[in-house]
């Protein structure tokens, strides 16, 4: 049975940069510096240690529409979850040799093409608010009044420590943020239309239609 993921990849285009023999692990941990925790696309991982690397491709106006681009995309979800700090703090703080591990892990999966790193650290930077968004909405502030449930990282992201997981409780706590999240909440409540094309984004749906 072919699997959609199947069809995918059958569509990629991949360059080759050494033969070697395939991992044998089925489970395969990224080298990371923080040892923040493991990747959760090893079918990606596994292809860096063969050295084959699918080609990101692009439409007329510069933008990623390739299932490689949806693939790096998912990749770039996984290393911004699991190599960021839950912080609060803007990107623009987050320390320069953790956005430089997250280039160096998609530079040596993807052949990205010229000018990629800075639209890949800008979706690193999306992804990673997103996180703590999704974190903040569904595991934090249901339980503002049973704050017994808050006392472990949720069981979907075990990788996040304790201490670390703490203190970004604590902030999203903070009177200051609820104030904030609950202004930005009415706001979009008037938004008539919410983005719904995930990962492929509207250039996607361009190249697909």
């Amino acid at each position: 049975m072919v699997t959609p993921q199947d069809k995918s990849l059958k569509k990629m285009k991949f360059v080759s940069f050494a033969k070697t023999e395939p991992a044998s692990m089925t489970t395969i941990f990224e080298d990371s510096k923080s040892g923040r925790g493991m990747s959760t696309m090893p079918r990606v991982v596994k292809r860096k240690f063969q050295k084959i690397k699918p080609v990101v491709e692009y439409n007329k106006r510069g933008k990623g529409c390739s299932p490689a681009h949806t693939e790096m995309q998912s990749y770039i979800g996984v290393l911004a979850r699991s190599r960021v700090p839950l912080v609060d703090k803007k990107w623009a703080e987050i320390p320069k040799d953790i956005k430089e591990q997250i280039w160096e892990a998609i530079d040596m999966a993807f052949v990205v093409g010229q000018g990629g790193k800075n639209l890949v650290l800008s979706s690193a930077a999306k992804k990673w608010k997103d996180f703590m968004s999704t974190l903040t909405r569904h595991y934090i502030l249901p339980y503002i009044k049973e704050r017994e449930k808050l006392s472990q990282p949720p069981e979907l992201h075990k990788f996040i420590e304790k201490a670390e997981w703490d203190a970004f409780v604590g902030s999203r706590l903070s009177q200051e943020f609820v104030f904030v999240h609950s202004q930005h909440s009415k706001i979009r409540e008037k938004l008539e239309y919410n983005h719904r094309l995930s990962r492929k984004g509207y250039s996607g749906l361009e190249d697909q239609l």
